[in-house]
């Protein structure tokens, strides 16, 4: 499994390819009009640019054109938005869903389902119906985008299908020096084969350049202030985005966050902790019942799924698929984590489980082709699996030296013994990284920005509640929404609380009350 804070779209869209989950609707309590944000004092003009140089950029509409039921159009960016060069542009691909009340519009909101390397386009088409309560959808315009070398923006491509395949499928969990070599080599095959694909490119995808991405794309859609909907790594993005334009803040919700200071040691062994709380509340409801294929109580059955674990490396299962015949500990551990993004799934990794028992591996390598984008019968639809390192580890760089994650697997287990390992060894890549951003982890404030409302769930496993409060306490103007719940992300996720509030927020401007608790 690859250290990734997986998007909310991402988690619920993969295990809906197997299991038919639908996102539900939130539902804006209120019937008052809505409430259309004030106009700052001295707030610069929606197509205002940063520099003489970008204004281009800022001046441009976009060319909206039908396209399978939604409305498309092209964004063009600078590559360097320090140096810009026309010759050297890249492409956004951007998707819009009207707001049902034009005459009532209250401006575009933009959303991004996390990753990084998740399509924002992908999310939009698959919820154009339940993104936002329905008032949300009522008064604004959808806009969804693929960042820079994301899905159809300037792909970054690192490894064909088959070497990806073999990537994914490496050991996690190195037992020997044999091991560790064969993941150290995987690990820069990725790096080098990012570098190979675009050299340039690979230089600019940092989080700072997909933010300054979203503010050309603000002005392309004309507002003045950005209103924005990040879940997962689109928190990162979208506090980012705060810090650096917090005048242009409108109304911003964050869910399920990714502070932006955490080092890639601390996103790792954070996400084990919150995998190995999500593996326990799952195993708690699994020994609930009878049949439980783990074990009768809690703790037997984590046993049993290390046991299993450990199982299928040493004998790999097979999945019917002839394009990835073994089942791989590698494989395993992404089959069972993309089940504990939405505790909807549950019921279908207890039977994937059990047919793991039974000897077939089938229905886990279904739930890793979801988690992966991946085709069964071999072949991708995304870039999400290569994209997610050429963000990460630019942002957030780490070592070459294979005892410092022998040391990151043994301290990480401590709290985290059935992930602690995994997550340990996840952000190898990164040490072989051909470049690295001009800022690195960093603590923002977003001064002077209008309030950006935090949420986060108690029991989210790749975003850690304590993420969110990190955060909350660090923007100068912030409220905390907490979930008390399972799965990944909370707005949009069958909580009426959280739904009502958000949904206020974006349509009447009400700022939920700081320390909510639903």
């Amino acid at each position: 499994m690859t250290t990734r804070p997986a998007a909310s779209s991402r988690a619920l869209s993969a295990v809906a390819a197997v299991a038919a989950l639908v996102l539900a609707a939130g539902a804006c309590t209120t019937d008052e009009p809505p409430v259309a944000a004030t106009s700052r004092t001295g707030l610069p003009a929606a197509t205002a640019a940063p520099s003489p140089a970008l204004a281009s950029y800022y001046s441009q509409r976009l060319d909206w054109q039908a396209c399978g039921g939604l409305e498309c159009a092209d964004l063009r960016v600078p590559l360097d938005h320090a140096a810009p060069d026309p010759a050297k542009d890249l492409t956004i691909k951007v998707v819009r869903v009207k707001a049902r009340d034009q005459a009532k519009r209250l401006g575009s909101l933009l959303v991004n389902p996390g990753g990084p390397g998740a399509s924002g386009i992908d999310y939009v088409r698959a919820g154009a119906s339940t993104i936002g309560g329905t008032q949300v959808r009522r008064y604004y315009d959808l806009i969804g985008f693929d960042p820079r070398g994301v899905a159809r923006s300037s792909p970054i491509d690192c490894l064909d299908d088959k070497a990806l395949d073999r990537f994914l499928a490496t050991d996690p969990t190195p037992d020997d020096a044999a091991e560790e070599e064969a993941l150290r080599s995987q690990a820069k095959a990725m790096a080098d084969g990012c570098e190979a694909d675009n050299p340039e490119l690979v230089k600019h995808l940092s989080t700072a350049d997909a933010a300054r991405d979203m503010d050309i794309l603000r002005a392309a859609v004309g507002d003045p202030q950005l209103n924005y909907l990040g879940k997962s790594y689109g928190t990162f993005l979208g506090s980012t985005y705060a810090d650096l334009f917090p005048q242009r803040v409108g109304r911003v919700v964050l869910d399920g966050v990714v502070p932006p200071d955490l080092t890639s040691a601390q996103l790792s062994e954070g996400q084990a902790r919150g995998f190995e709380i999500a593996t326990q509340a799952y195993l708690q409801d699994c020994t609930s019942e009878s049949g439980c294929p783990l074990g009768d109580t809690p703790e037997a059955a984590r046993q049993g799924l290390e046991a299993l674990f450990r199982q299928v490396d040493r004998q790999p299962l097979p999945t019917g698929d002839p394009s990835a015949p073994e089942l791989t500990e590698g494989w395993a551990r992404v089959g069972v984590a993309i089940a504990l993004y939405d505790q909807g799934s549950w019921g279908i990794l207890t039977e994937a489980l059990k047919q793991a028992k039974a000897g077939s591996g089938q229905s886990l390598m279904q739930l890793a082709d979801a988690y992966a984008d991946r085709r069964p019968g071999g072949g991708y639809d995304g870039n999400i699996m290569e994209s997610i390192f050429a963000v990460n580890c630019l942002d957030r760089p780490d070592s070459s030296d294979l005892s410092t994650y022998e040391t990151y697997a043994k301290d990480f287990s401590v709290k985290a013994p059935t992930w602690g390992s995994t997550l340990a060894w996840g952000s190898l890549p990164c040490g072989f990284w051909p470049a690295k951003a001009a800022v690195g982890p960093h603590k923002i404030k977003a001064a002077g920005s209008d309030p950006i409302v935090v949420v986060g769930t108690t029991r989210d496993p790749a975003t850690i509640y304590e993420w969110s409060a990190q955060l909350r306490d660090q923007l100068e103007n912030a409220v905390l929404v907490s979930f008390d719940g399972d799965g990944h992300t909370a707005y949009g996720r069958s909580n009426t609380c959280v739904d009502s509030a958000i949904d206020a927020y974006y349509v009447q401007g009400r700022v939920p009350k700081d320390g909510l608790r639903c």
